[in-house]
């Protein structure tokens, strides 16, 4: 089982990155499948998740109306576009996989900075 995050950087407040997840290793389409992030010294919070079968989403309400997950079961893989970034959502963005088990990628860096 593998998620493989990409996508993160390092941008200016205001502007908009996508992050990826490439699935393999299980049947993808029939896992929820989140993103979380980790910023330092804090708890890992759940930003996003879409479910599996009739895709609904659900967000935190610190990036509603900016984030969108959203999921290409044809390519295993699960997207977080990330508009209007503030300096307060650099983290470690993780991917999470969630049925009977939970798989977790690696973590990709997200920093939002002037």
């Amino acid at each position: 089982v593998q998620l493989v995050e990409s996508g993160g950087g390092l941008v200016q407040p205001g502007e908009s990155l996508r992050l990826s997840c490439a699935a393999s290793g299980f049947t993808f389409s029939s896992y929820v499948m989140s993103w979380y992030r980790q910023a330092p010294g804090k708890e890992r919070e759940l930003v996003a998740s879409i479910s599996s079968v009739v895709p609904s989403t659900n967000y935190a309400d610190s990036v509603k109306g900016r984030f969108t997950i959203s999921r290409d079961n044809a390519k295993n893989t699960v997207y977080l576009q990330m508009n209007s970034l503030k300096p307060e959502d650099t983290a470690v963005y993780y991917c999470n996989a969630r049925r009977w088990v939970v798989f977790w990628g690696q973590g990709t860096q997200v920093t939002v900075s002037s």
